[in-house]
C-alpha cells in the first residue's frame, strides 16, 4: 500500500477543447437561467399590480355611487343642502371602466409574449468551422456544437477577419498539443508572440488612440522657456530697475524667430503680411497653454496660494472696507471711504463694513480738532453716523469696526498698531477695498490680505513722493518709498485705482476718479442757481483758499504766486480758512512779505460763510484729487487751478479755469473776478456726484464682475478653465515671495524703528485692549519656545 500510485490520466487535446467550451456552455445556462427567474419576477409583479387596481377600482365605483355627500348651496336668503344621487363625471366614466375591466379579466385577455433571451453564436461557427475540416474537429466541439449551433443565424457567411485568425490559431493549437516534442513552454510563448495576439493590440490602440487635437503639438524651445521666465520676471526687474518696455523687447526678441518658422510653415508661399503686428504677450500665452493642454497637465495653484481663501455661498457679497483716518478729522481718507461705504450699502446688494482706526485718547487730544474726544468705540460711531446721515439724507445701513492706531508726529499721519486683517472676522472675508494701500501696508505685519479676501482693491488717495520730497534729504527718501510703495501694493493688492496720474505707476493699476461730491455742495449749488435766475445777487465776496494749514498743501504756492504778482494783484484779496502744523509759519510769511491775505480758522465747506465767495483759489500741486475743488464746482462757484494732472479730471467744467505759468494765474484771477460761473447742467451735477463716482469704482475696481460672477466651492469658475489656471503663474510666486519678504522684515522692530516706524506698532498696547475689549497680543497670537 505505501508504494502505491494512482494511475496517470492521459489528456488529450480533445478532451481540454472538450472541457473548455462546456465549461463556457455551464456558464452561459447559468446567465440564462438567471434571466428567466428576473423576467418571472416582473411578471408576477405585473399580476399583483393589476389585481389591486381592480380592487381599488371598484371601490372607488362603489363608494361613488352608493354613499351620496351633500353639497352647500348658497342663496341669498338662507344657506340650504342638496344631495345629488351620483357625480356626472362617474356616471360618463363608469361604463368605461366595466368595459375595460371586463377585457382584461376575459380568460382570453393574454400578455404579449415574453421575449426570449438568446444569443445566435451560428455566425462564429461558420467562420470557425470551415469546409474540408469539419470531420477533423467534430471530435473536439461535436457535443458542444450540437447544442449551440442547431439553427443557422443571419450570421452564416460571416467573415469577420479576427474570428478567422481565431480558427486559424487554433489549428496551429491543436497541431503543437499533438505533437509530443511541444512543452507547455514553448506553447505559451508561441500564443504570445502569434500574429493573432499582435492584431489584437493593434484593434486596442486603435480603439483607445489620442484625441487628434493633442496631435502635431511641438514642444516648447529654449528661447520660448526663456521668454516665458522673462515674461513672468518682469516684477523682479521692474524692483531692480529694469523697465517694462526693455522685457517686452527681450521677450519679443527671443520668440521671433521661432514664430516666424511656424508662421511661414502654415501661411501661403511668400504670404508674410501676417507675421506683423500680432499681440506677442498673447500669443506666447496660447502657445505655452497648448503644450500643456496636450501634455494633459492642469496647473492646481502656485507655491505661495493659500488654500483658506473663502470660498463665497450664493447669499449676499460682503464689502470690507479699510481705511487710514475717521471723523471728526476732516481728511479725504477719512470722509471719502465713509460716503463709499454708504453708497455701496444703499444699493443693498451686498453686505459692507466701515474699518477705521481706533486712537488712544492721548492721540485723539493731538488730531481731532476743538478738543473733541471719545471714551468708547460705540460713542465715536454714534458721532460718525449722525454726521454722514445728515448729509446724504437717508438711514445708512453698514458696520463700522475699528482696528488699534498710534497717531505718529512725525509723518503727521495714523500708522495701524498690529494686524489690521484680523479685525475682519473670516467669515466676511470676501471683497477687501484697501484706501491707502501703500499706507495701510508699510509697516503691516500679519495674514495676507489677497490670501485671506476672494478680491482686494486698493485705492491711492496721496501723492507721498510729492511730499517727501519737500522734506531733507528728500529726493533719497522718495526714491527708496517709491520702490516700498511698489512692493507692498504689488503683494497686497489684486486692483489698484489711481485718482488722477499724479500719483506714482503702481502695478495693476488704473487711473479713474471714484470720489464724488457731499450731497450737500450740490444742493447748495442748486439754491445758488435758483437765486440767481430770480435776480438776487449771490456772489457777495471774492476769492478764498480753503485747505489743512501746512505748506505742502499749496501754502507755498499761494504766497509765492501773490509776492510775485503783488503789483499786478494790488487790489486783490484772498481770505484763507485752514488750522494745521505750520499755520504760524505760514502767517508770519505772509505778513512779512504784505500780502493782501486774510487768515481764518478751519471750517466745514459747507459753512454758510463761505456760499457768498465767487472764486476758489487753489495752486496746490501735490493734491491727488482735491475734494475741496469738487465741493466748490458743486456749489456754482469759479475754480483757478494749476495746470497739473491732479485737476485732470475737472478740466471738463466750465467753470473750471487752470493755468499753466504764473502770469497766467494773474488773467486767469483777473477772468473770474469779472465775469459770472455758469450754473451746472443736470450732467455735470450727476458727474459730481456719489452715485456716478460708485458706479464709476464699481466698473474700473471690477467689482461688478467679481458680485456678479459664480463662484464654485473650490474657487473655480463654473465657465471653464482660462490660461491662468491651465498653466503657473511665476508673476504669482513673484508676489508671494514679496509678501513673505516684507513679513519678515516687518517682523523684527529695530529695523521698523530704522525705517521710521512708530515704536511699539508692531502690536496693539494694553489701552487698545482695554478700549477694544481685545485679548493681550501675546494670548492672541502666542510663541511657543524651550
Amino acid at each position: 500500500m505505501r508504494n502505491f500510485k494512482p494511475p496517470e490520466t492521459k489528456t488529450t487535446p480533445s478532451s481540454t477543447a472538450e472541457k473548455a467550451f462546456s465549461l463556457i456552455s455551464k456558464g452561459w445556462e447559468e446567465v440564462r437561467s438567471s434571466a428567466d427567474a428576473d423576467l418571472q419576477l416582473i411578471r408576477n409583479r405585473a399580476n399583483s399590480f393589476k389585481n389591486l387596481a381592480d380592487k381599488e377600482l371598484e371601490n372607488f365605483l362603489n363608494s361613488a355611487s352608493k354613499s351620496p355627500f351633500i353639497v352647500p348651496t348658497i342663496t341669498a336668503t338662507a344657506t340650504t343642502t342638496a344631495a345629488p344621487a351620483e357625480i356626472d363625471f362617474v356616471k360618463k366614466l363608469r361604463p368605461k371602466l366595466s368595459e375595460i375591466r371586463r377585457a382584461y379579466s376575459s380568460p382570453d385577455f393574454k400578455w404579449a409574449p415574453r421575449g426570449k433571451l438568446k444569443l445566435d453564436l451560428s455566425g462564429i461557427k461558420n467562420a470557425v468551422v470551415a469546409e474540408g475540416v469539419e470531420e477533423e474537429e467534430d471530435a473536439i466541439f461535436g457535443k458542444w456544437r450540437r447544442e449551440r449551433f442547431k439553427d443557422e443565424g443571419q450570421f452564416g457567411e460571416l467573415n469577420w477577419e479576427p474570428i478567422k485568425a481565431f480558427k486559424d490559431r487554433l489549428k496551429e493549437l491543436e497541431v503543437e498539443l499533438k505533437s509530443p516534442s511541444s512543452s507547455p513552454v514553448e506553447i505559451f510563448k508561441g500564443i504570445k508572440n502569434s500574429e493573432f495576439v499582435e492584431k489584437v493590440k493593434l484593434s486596442l490602440k486603435s480603439i483607445c488612440k489620442e484625441p487628434e487635437e493633442t496631435k502635431g503639438v511641438p514642444p516648447l524651445d529654449v528661447p520660448e522657456l526663456l521668454a516665458y521666465l522673462v515674461r513672468q520676471s518682469s516684477p523682479f526687474l521692474d524692483q531692480i530697475g529694469i523697465r517694462r518696455d526693455i522685457s517686452d523687447k527681450i521677450v519679443e526678441s527671443l520668440c521671433s524667430k521661432r514664430r516666424n518658422k511656424l508662421l511661414l510653415r502654415a501661411l501661403p508661399e511668400g504670404d508674410s503680411s501676417l507675421i506683423e503686428g500680432d499681440n506677442m504677450n498673447d500669443e506666447l500665452d496660447l502657445r505655452i497653454a497648448s503644450v500643456l493642454q496636450s501634455t494633459g497637465h492642469h496647473y492646481e495653484g502656485g507655491f505661495w496660494s493659500d488654500s483658506t481663501r473663502q470660498n463665497v455661498s450664493n447669499g449676499k457679497r460682503h464689502v470690507a472696507i479699510v481705511t487710514t483716518a475717521s471723523l471728526p478729522w476732516m481728511t479725504g481718507t477719512a470722509v471719502n471711504p465713509l460716503f463709499r461705504a454708504a453708497y455701496l450699502a444703499k444699493s443693498e446688494k451686498q453686505n459692507v463694513t466701515l474699518l477705521v482706526p481706533w486712537l488712544c485718547e492721548s492721540d485723539q487730544e493731538l488730531v481731532y480738532p476743538n478738543n473733541l474726544t471719545f471714551s468708547s468705540p460705540e460713542e465715536q460711531e454714534l458721532y460718525i453716523r449722525n454726521w454722514l446721515e445728515e448729509r446724504v439724507g437717508f438711514k445708512t445701513d453698514f458696520k463700522i469696526s475699528f482696528y488699534p492706531g498710534k497717531f505718529s508726529k512725525e509723518r503727521r499721519s495714523i500708522i495701524p498698531a498690529g494686524d489690521t486683517s484680523q479685525f475682519i472676522p473670516s467669515r466676511d472675508a470676501d471683497i477687501a477695498i484697501l484706501e491707502e494701500p501703500e499706507h495701510l501696508n508699510w509697516y503691516h505685519h500679519g495674514k495676507r490680505w489677497t490670501d485671506k479676501f476672494n478680491h482686494v482693491v486698493g485705492i491711492v488717495h496721496t501723492n507721498y513722493l510729492e511730499y517727501i520730497k519737500r522734506e531733507k534729504n528728500g529726493a533719497l527718501q522718495a526714491f527708496l518709498v517709491k520702490h516700498v510703495n511698489n512692493w507692498v501694493t504689488r503683494a497686497y493688492c489684486d486692483k489698484v485705482l489711481r485718482l488722477s496720474a499724479a500719483t506714482q505707476d503702481l502695478p495693476r493699476s488704473v487711473v479713474c476718479n471714484v470720489h464724488g461730491v457731499n450731497p450737500k455742495f450740490l444742493k447748495i449749488g442748486e439754491k445758488v442757481a435758483a437765486e440767481r435766475q430770480s435776480g438776487e445777487q449771490v456772489f457777495s465776496k471774492g476769492a478764498y483758499f480753503l485747505g489743512k494749514m501746512v505748506w505742502a498743501k499749496g501754502y507755498r504756492e499761494l504766497i509765492d504766486l501773490l509776492a510775485k504778482h503783488k503789483s499786478d494783484l494790488d487790489d486783490f484779496n484772498v481770505d484763507v480758512f485752514g488750522n494745521g502744523e505750520d499755520a504760524h509759519e505760514v502767517q508770519t510769511t505772509a505778513r512779512v512779505l504784505n500780502l493782501n491775505v486774510n487768515f481764518m480758522k478751519g471750517r466745514d465747506h459747507a459753512d454758510d460763510s463761505l456760499h457768498s465767495y465767487k472764486v476758489f483759489i487753489n495752486p496746490s500741486i501735490s493734491d491727488v484729487l482735491c475734494t475741496a475743488t469738487a465741493e466748490a464746482l458743486a456749489m456754482g462757484k469759479f475754480v483757478v487751478c494749476a495746470d497739473h494732472p491732479s485737476n485732470e479730471f475737472f478740466r471738463a467744467f466750465p467753470n473750471c479755469l487752470t493755468y499753466s505759468t504764473s502770469a497766467d494765474f494773474v488773467a486767469k484771477v483777473k477772468e473770474a473776478m469779472s465775469s459770472e460761473p455758469q450754473p451746472l447742467t443736470p450732467e455735470e451735477q450727476y458727474k459730481l456726484s456719489w452715485e456716478a463716482a460708485t458706479q464709476r469704482f464699481m466698473e474700473y475696481s471690477d467689482l461688478d464682475k467679481v458680485l456678479t460672477s459664480e463662484t464654485r466651492r473650490d474657487g473655480k469658475n463654473k465657465k471653464g478653465m482660462g490660461k491662468s489656471v491651465s498653466m503657473p503663474n511665476l508673476g504669482g510666486t513673484v508676489d508671494g515671495v514679496l509678501a513673505f519678504a516684507h513679513y519678515c522684515l516687518t517682523g523684527n522692530e529695530f529695523l521698523r524703528l530704522c525705517t521710521g516706524a512708530t515704536p511699539g506698532t508692531r502690536d496693539y498696547d494694553k489701552q487698545h485692549c482695554k478700549d477694544l475689549h481685545l485679548l493681550p497680543p501675546q494670548v492672541e497670537n502666542p510663541i511657543y519656545g524651550w
